[in-house]
């Protein structure tokens, strides 16, 4: 959605939330903002698992094991998310606290093209 953003308002910058787990899903889009010279920011709050998923088991009652947990676990190997974007050709930092995402985030708004912040949560 921020890529089509982008597109539809040349000149405004984007500012993406986006999670690790999800993010697993939509890679491809960080080369096709950096092809496409985009202005979008993503804010990647990482936390290193599917989260979601686990409410989601916890929401129907389920008592999963550590099999089926390990299978929502980001963690093993991390991801590398600045090295990823990086790879296709975006600009990237990884903070863990909130003055290192104020920076980054002020630092992002200041800049063309697009520009990637893992926030580690």
């Amino acid at each position: 959605m921020a890529t089509g953003a982008a597109i539809g308002a040349p000149g405004r910058r984007v500012i993406n939330l986006q999670a690790d787990g999800s993010a697993m899903y939509t890679v491809q889009s960080l080369w096709t903002q950096a092809r496409e010279k985009l202005d979008v920011t993503t804010v990647l709050l990482s936390n290193r698992k599917y989260q979601i998923l686990i409410g989601e088991l916890a929401n129907v009652g389920a008592n999963p094991g550590r099999t089926a947990l390990d299978m929502l676990d980001l963690g093993n190997p991390d991801i590398n998310w600045p090295q990823l974007a990086n790879g296709m050709g975006v600009e990237a930092a990884s903070t863990d606290s909130c003055d290192g995402f104020a920076d980054l985030l002020a630092s992002s708004l200041n800049r063309k093209g697009p520009f990637l912040i893992e926030l580690l949560i």
